[in-house]
């Protein structure tokens, strides 16, 4: 899991290493974001593999995640605590069982090693009860170290880089705590966090904690707090932004909507609305309907996402299809409507209408982000009417034929009669079936 590596390709012929070079310079376009509702690797990504055998991340992902890791949770500094060297190591570290170890070794070093306790929550708690414990005494001790680095923050840039990390750390702890107390059903403790959070931290709203917040207020839902929530933070674009907003205006219409009614008095206001928030959605991400009508299965959603990829449909129909099931006729009205978006685009599609265009590199990134076993969405392409395919095959088998005939014009020729032989001899055969028909017709008239 450690290191800077981000292809998985096994090393081979030249012909190998370069789909590998391709592959690493096509996903270095596609900016790859942190999921932020990514789920706990001991208590539910292990608890999906010990029950079904199959691994839900992919080697890119874990690696992704390692290297944020090492970004948030380390500095230049950690030389200076013995403890926070190990847990350095231990971030590398590919193998879990070497990772948890090496967090046991810094707590012996340091009890109030908040770095070791983040890492047992996440990899070695197989509930989220036990993972909530165990973030509970990180931030006992996170918040410790954060009061000594702000003391110092003014001294010199290695406290100032100290004082970062030890921010990105409190900020982590409180976030994971929030998302346990969203599991546990403690809704509102949750949605107390998030807020608190997010006002002493303005400066982090690059870590998308509103999307948390967003989530859980729909559990509860406010949704008058859910509309606030979008106009304070309608940038950066997301699925979860696009999909809320068109989930709050469909939920004044969906559930009286009839497409019969519709279609004989027209769209009301609020209708035209609804369907436009509805189109500009599945503009943004085009994979995500499938999900929320259950066309597509749904699998455990990947630690980081790609935005506007499949990545992110699966992670957002994870934890907010409840949340349409829930409004009468919200996904009836989804059903109806989402697919004239494509009557918009421009074509190509790859043009956009309302956004810009989609990423080249999307299904390259979305199948390194997820498992093997998933059949991964692409973005939807105009379908070509059957007759354009009938003529295009009419077409090549006339080629074909003549290419052969002037190629070969003495074997066409033994293949054309066989041919017309085999249907002379047929012929026949059922000119006199039809005759045996009728004489048994005639026959059964004249006993009558």
């Amino acid at each position: 899991m450690g290191g800077t590596e981000s292809s998985i390709s096994e090393p081979g012929s030249p012909s190998n290493n370069r789909e590998s070079e391709t592959s690493r310079q096509n996903l270095s376009e596609c900016k790859v974001w942190r999921n932020p509702l990514n789920l706990f690797r001991g208590a539910e990504y292990r608890r999906y593999t010990w029950v079904t055998g199959k691994e839900p991340l992919t080697y890119y992902d874990m690696n992704l995640s390692a290297q944020d890791h090492q970004t948030f949770f380390t500095c230049d500094t950690d030389f200076l605590r013995p403890s926070d060297t190990v847990m350095q190591k231990a971030w590398r570290e590919r193998n879990p069982p070497a990772r948890i170890k090496a967090a046991y070794q810094a707590l012996e070093l340091n009890n109030d090693c908040a770095t070791a306790y983040v890492l047992l929550a996440e990899e070695e708690a197989t509930t989220i009860v036990d993972a909530e414990r165990l973030f509970k005494q990180a931030l006992k001790a996170g918040e410790t170290i954060y009061r000594r680095s702000q003391q110092c923050q003014h001294q010199s840039p290695q406290h100032e880089a100290q004082l970062r990390r030890d921010t990105n750390v409190l900020v982590y702890i409180k976030r994971r705590l929030a998302m346990c107390a969203r599991k546990l059903g403690r809704i509102r403790e949750a949605v107390k966090i998030m807020r608190d959070l997010m006002k002493e931290f303005p400066p982090l709203t690059m870590l998308n904690i509103h999307e948390n917040l967003l989530e859980s207020l729909l559990e509860l839902q406010a949704y008058a707090d859910v509309q606030a929530v979008l106009a304070k933070y309608d940038v950066p674009k997301s699925a979860a932004i696009c999909y809320t907003a068109a989930l709050l205006k469909t939920r004044t219409v969906s559930d009286k909507f009839s497409p019969e009614t519709a279609s004989r008095r027209g769209l009301s206001t609020a209708e035209i609305n609804a369907v436009e928030a509805i189109h500009r959605a599945v503009e943004f991400n085009p994979h995500v309907p499938k999900y929320l009508l259950e066309m597509k299965s749904l699998i455990l959603p990947p630690e980081h996402i790609l935005k506007r990829g499949d990545s992110e449909a699966i992670a957002y129909a994870f934890f907010h299809l409840q949340h349409w099931k829930r409004i009468e006729g919200a996904l009836h009205l989804l059903q109806c409507t989402w697919e004239g978006t494509f009557r918009m685009i421009p074509y190509p599609l790859e043009k956009g209408h309302l956004f810009y265009p989609y990423p080249s590199c999307t299904e390259t990134a979305d199948r390194e982000l997820l498992p093997s076993f998933h059949h991964v969405s692409v973005y939807p392409k105009k379908e070509i009417p059957f007759f354009i395919h009938f003529t295009a095959g009419l077409c090549s088998s006339t080629a074909m034929i003549a290419f052969l005939t002037h190629q070969f014009p003495e074997i066409m020729g033994v293949f054309a009669k066989a041919v017309l032989g085999f249907s002379c001899l047929q012929a026949p055969s059922v000119s006199e079936q039809n005759t045996q028909d009728l004489k048994s017709e005639a026959l059964g008239v004249s006993s009558g």
